[in-house]
């Protein structure tokens, strides 16, 4: 511990040494940090220790965290400027229609002329958010708190973990990264000489997405039946026909746990590629989406004064 710099992690770590001399499980001293040590992290370790395999599983964690961890800040030095241009958009957008946009359309309303159909739209938006931009704070943050409730739930788990499948664009890439962990993890596991049904055990506690530890749940109890690796992974749609059919020669040939590896970095290299390629489209698609507001701002202005051209002449 004297290698680590925080001092609240110090302390956290401490207290989880004394609970470990104490008598209790490695798992059972983390669990009483959540903060620190998530559920997949606590159920691992467990997973780990029931199996006799903690070294590898805390390796495998180990390596697990910094393949995350090097994505994500990829994934947020590539994302830091478009979100950076929405929440300056937005600001700029909502000021301009709530203060600006009434100072000029005033001068259309005292004329008691029939305006357009966009300007109305205009107007009644800007006259909305003038009005109710608390309640629109308000409502974003009450359905922050309920969809964090419901996930919470049993069944808002299921549905949440689905929707991240199956969700456009999103779901693909979610899809892969499963794969991914699956394919890495056991291979790892198998290849440090962990068992087949215990690997499989372990690995259900780091896909992070119910619909897929279901998948090997039923894996499980197919493989005790007599069935091969591949054959109930098959069956689900979550394993894609390539990941099964590489699987099932790995088992033919006795290069399961190779061919698992190249499994995960196959898949790892393209969901890199796919969330690079997204966060690249990011910027000019919002770009394109404040040119349209912006557009329809300036039309909604222009449109009652080139009316009012005509009418002059």
């Amino acid at each position: 511990m004297s290698q680590i710099a925080n001092p609240l992690f110090k302390k956290i770590m401490a207290e989880v040494k004394e609970s470990v001399n104490e008598g209790n499980s490695l798992a059972y001293a983390l669990s009483s940090h959540p903060r620190i040590f998530s559920n997949i992290y606590v159920n691992m370790v467990r997973a780990g220790e029931a199996s006799g395999s903690l070294d590898v599983v805390l390796d495998r964690l180990a390596d697990l965290g910094e393949r995350e961890q090097a994505l994500r800040g990829r994934f947020k030095a590539a994302l830091a400027y478009p979100v950076f241009m929405f929440f300056i958009g937005t600001i700029v957008l909502f000021f301009l229609i709530t203060f600006i946009v009434p100072s000029i359309t005033q001068i259309f309303r005292e004329m008691h002329h029939t305006l357009p159909i966009p300007t109305v739209a205009l107007i009644s938006i800007s006259n909305f958010l003038k009005s109710f931009w608390w309640l629109i704070l308000l409502a974003g943050a009450a359905a922050i708190v309920a969809i964090r409730q419901f996930k919470n739930t049993p069944r808002g788990r299921y549905v949440w973990d689905e929707l991240k499948l199956r969700i456009p664009v999103l779901g693909p890439i979610n899809n892969k990264m499963a794969v991914a962990r699956f394919g890495r993890t056991l291979g790892s596991l198998l290849k440090a000489g962990v068992p087949l049904i215990s690997a499989l055990q372990i690995v259900r506690n780091i896909v992070n997405n119910v619909i897929i530890a279901d998948v090997i749940d039923n894996t499980v109890e197919e493989i005790q039946a007599g069935k091969s690796l591949a054959s109930p992974l098959a069956q689900s749609r979550w394993f894609p026909s390539i990941v099964v059919q590489m699987i099932s020669v790995g088992e033919q040939s006795g290069e399961l746990e190779a061919m698992l590896s190249k499994i995960a970095e196959t898949y790892d290299r393209d969901v890199e590629s796919q969330i690079m390629a997204m966060t690249s489209m990011l910027e000019p698609v919002m770009i394109l989406v404040m040119g349209l507001i912006v557009g329809f701002i300036v039309v909604s202005i222009l449109l009652p004064i080139f009316e009012m051209n005509q009418m002059i002449r």
